[in-house]
């Protein structure tokens, strides 16, 4: 059995432990009889990992994340863990981690389950700001239900993405500057909560939104 213990201070963003590690990972005594040791990944499936020890962190993390992707505290070592699973893409699990770990400021990885010796090598996860231009951006207030809400109204796919160390729902990005502000004015008439920033200082997360 390896003698690998966990170490906080050591956790990249995407770090990415194959399934056949887990057995030399998990010990048997459990640091908090209230959590269950953490259950590995199905097969193609990706978990996320967040550390945190309080309930409310977790409510918060619960209201962050789209409502299909189930998510339960865990022991993962030494540690209490929330563990988010039903990740089929590994590009959306480390946007997730990217995300916790950058602009939440809580420690957040990756796990996978042991990927087949064929298997084609995925591509690295690389965020990027997006290109000169205008940024529509919707506070969508941790509620999941506004993306579809956005959605139905502008008629096109909507994205997630950081602003100032927000999340926001992304709902148009243009060069026309005229066009932003108007696309702004519709959604304002609609209820929204919206901005319209230099889209060089917003990073995206993901391009198509997986909130429903």
């Amino acid at each position: 059995m390896l003698g690998i213990r966990f170490n906080r201070r050591l956790i990249f963003s995407f770090l990415i432990i194959p399934l056949t590690l887990w057995s030399n990972l998990v010990e048997p005594t459990i640091a908090q009889p209230t959590a269950s040791v953490c259950q590995p990944p199905r097969k193609d499936e990706y978990l996320l990992f967040i550390l945190t020890q309080a309930k409310a962190t977790y409510e918060d993390i619960r209201a962050t994340l789209p409502p299909q992707l189930p998510t339960n505290f865990c022991q993962y070592l030494d540690d209490t863990v929330v563990r988010v699973g039903g990740f089929n893409q590994l590009l959306d699990a480390q946007g997730w981690a990217r995300y916790f770990n950058e602009i939440v400021g809580l420690s957040a990885f990756v796990i996978q389950a042991t990927p087949s010796r064929n298997a084609p090598r995925l591509p690295e996860y690389k965020p990027e700001p997006l290109a000169d231009g205008y940024a529509v951006l919707v506070d969508y207030f941790s509620q999941p239900e506004i993306a579809s809400e956005l959605r139905q109204v502008i008629g096109t796919d909507v994205g997630l993405v950081t602003y100032a160390q927000r999340p926001y729902l992304l709902a148009l990005h243009t060069q026309n500057e005229r066009e932003a502000n108007s696309k702004l004015q519709q959604l304002s008439d609609r209820g929204f909560i919206g901005i319209v920033v230099d889209s060089r200082s917003v990073i995206l997360i993901r391009p198509v939104v997986l909130f429903e």
